[in-house]
């Protein structure tokens, strides 16, 4: 059996030491964590560009009403997707030593926990035709149900990469299985197959992502031991997991009541408008909270260096994510009639009703995860999804009966109310405190505001959309950043960040 990754390795925070006594510039794990936060941003870059075309070009060739086909079906094995880890991924990056044994010990419980999650899913099949009264989920749902034994049997090896910070090698991963299932979405769409040319493109990016984990890594497990510490991993990733669950479910009820009350085509409509103002947030914060909470857990136990690495990461996501989803609110009109067409003007007044959840979302989800998660701290975690997951719902009910927009507003006014009482919660008793958050975000909303609203009333008078949405973007990055270099005055943090970045160039 061929081992690529060193179960009992030296620990990166030890290399750190060595580095930072031998008279370099930063450690070892500071240099490693910046590297892979900077490819993982490049990576989500280019995934973000790849998406945004695929979904252009997409939603000329397919109808609302397919799309919302496909997402009663993603809704439910997007659920049944969140057991396929168990969090058992999590459970391999967040221990600070891991044998060989314990990992080939929870492939094998991935493996059992994703055919039990495929049989589940071709059972679902007759319940959501029922639940819909639409006969074509049947076939629809029984093809999704395969993408769980692949996709389970890539969750350790992509734990590995993750565990040793390889992400320049995960990142090009995720590339080229993005590029992969793009081609063959479109080559299904072109050839006239209408919604399951989605169905396509969704099975084969993560089929693809296992294959390369699998030749990248050369590691083949072994057979499952009994071991006391596998008890404390699965605690660990029974509590992540039901905490995942949670969220997923308070992050898709308002879908699952859209598509029962209105049908698909509302759906259709709130589902674009949704991933239109997510996609700012689910590129970033993923590419930077997986890094985080891999280089956090190496140095729970340093409460100064833990300190400074939270507040930097999260500093990094708030100032790029929050300029991008008030951006897209304000000029919501030309977005939606560049990415996706002028018959997809039911979009804007829906896209701008969620800004204000998605920027909720991009604020709470660092204390939730990367931090809370980190510090080992996953059942309060999950106290505090469930919380969040009750003001949801709530919103949800009283806002179905008027419609997408009526849910967008309740959300959106749900989660602005329960923003200050999370981030509370959630940083009570660790290292970093509520005021910390605070002085964080505020800059880079007020600062977003401005800028956005200076854009869109200077290129207001421009004719095309296409001009005023790139004039408007340029204006608002240059007015954005001199309202955070000279008014805010925050130039130490972005030349402490140039620094960083430049001492990494050169490293490499």
């Amino acid at each position: 059996m061929a081992v690529r990754f060193s179960v009992r390795r030296r620990d990166p925070v030890e290399k750190s030491d060595d580095a930072h006594n031998s008279g370099s510039h930063m450690d070892a794990l500071k240099r490693r964590t910046i590297q892979g936060g900077v490819a993982k941003l490049f990576g989500q870059a280019a995934n973000f560009i790849l998406r945004l075309a695929f979904l252009m070009i997409m939603a000329r060739l397919l109808s609302p009403e397919e799309f919302g086909l496909v997402a009663m079906v993603t809704v439910v094995t997007g659920f049944y997707g969140l057991f396929t880890s168990a969090g058992l991924s999590s459970a391999t990056v967040q221990r600070v030593t891991v044998t060989d044994e314990q990992v080939s010990t929870l492939f094998w419980i991935n493996m059992l926990i994703g055919t039990v999650l495929c049989a589940l899913c071709l059972a679902t099949a007759p319940l959501l035709v029922a639940f819909y009264h639409e006969p074509r989920l049947s076939w629809v749902t029984a093809a999704m149900a395969t993408g769980f034994l692949v996709n389970a049997a890539g969750v350790q090896h992509i734990a590995i990469l993750q565990r040793d910070l390889r992400y320049v090698t995960l990142t090009t991963m995720e590339v080229l299985a993005q590029l992969v299932s793009i081609a063959i979405g479109l080559a299904f769409a072109v050839a006239g197959f209408g919604y399951w040319a989605i169905v396509a493109s969704t099975l084969v990016g993560p089929a693809v992502m296992t294959v390369l984990a699998w030749a990248i890594t050369r590691w083949i497990p072994g057979r499952p031991h009994r071991d006391a510490e596998i008890v404390s991993m699965l605690r660990f990733g029974g509590a992540v997991t039901i905490q995942s669950v949670v969220s997923y479910g308070a992050q898709n009820i308002d879908k699952v009541l859209l598509g029962r009350v209105r049908g698909p085509a509302a759906l259709g409509i709130y589902g674009r408008a949704y991933q239109l103002v997510s996609m700012p947030m689910t590129n970033i914060s993923s590419a930077v909270g997986w890094v985080a909470f891999s280089a956090l857990s190496r140095i729970q136990e340093d409460t100064r260096r833990y300190r400074s690495y939270f507040l930097k990461g999260y500093a990094v996501v708030v100032s790029f994510v929050v300029p991008m989803i008030v951006f897209g609110a304000v000029f919501a009109d030309d977005t939606v009639r560049i990415v996706l067409g002028a018959q997809w003007a039911d979009v804007v007044p829906i896209l701008r009703l969620l800004a204000p959840a998605a920027l909720v979302l991009v604020l709470i989800e660092g204390p939730t995860y990367w931090l809370l998660h980190s510090l080992g701290l996953a059942a309060r975690s999950l106290r505090i999804t469930l919380a969040f997951s009750c003001v949801m719902l709530v919103a949800c009910v009283v806002g179905v009966s008027y419609g997408a927009a009526g849910i967008a507003l309740a959300i959106s006014i749900a989660l602005v109310l329960w923003l200050v009482p999370h981030l509370g919660w959630c940083v009570r008793g660790t290292p970093i405190h509520l005021n910390d958050l605070l002085q964080t975000v505020w800059r880079p909303l007020l600062g977003s505001i401005l800028a956005s609203s200076v854009s869109f009333v200077a290129v207001h008078n421009v004719a095309q959309p296409l001009g005023r949405l790139v004039l408007g973007g340029i204006l608002m990055c240059c007015t954005h950043l001199a309202i955070a270099w000279f008014v805010f005055r925050q130039r130490d943090f972005y030349l402490s960040l140039a620094r960083d970045l430049r001492l990494i160039f050169r490293a490499s």
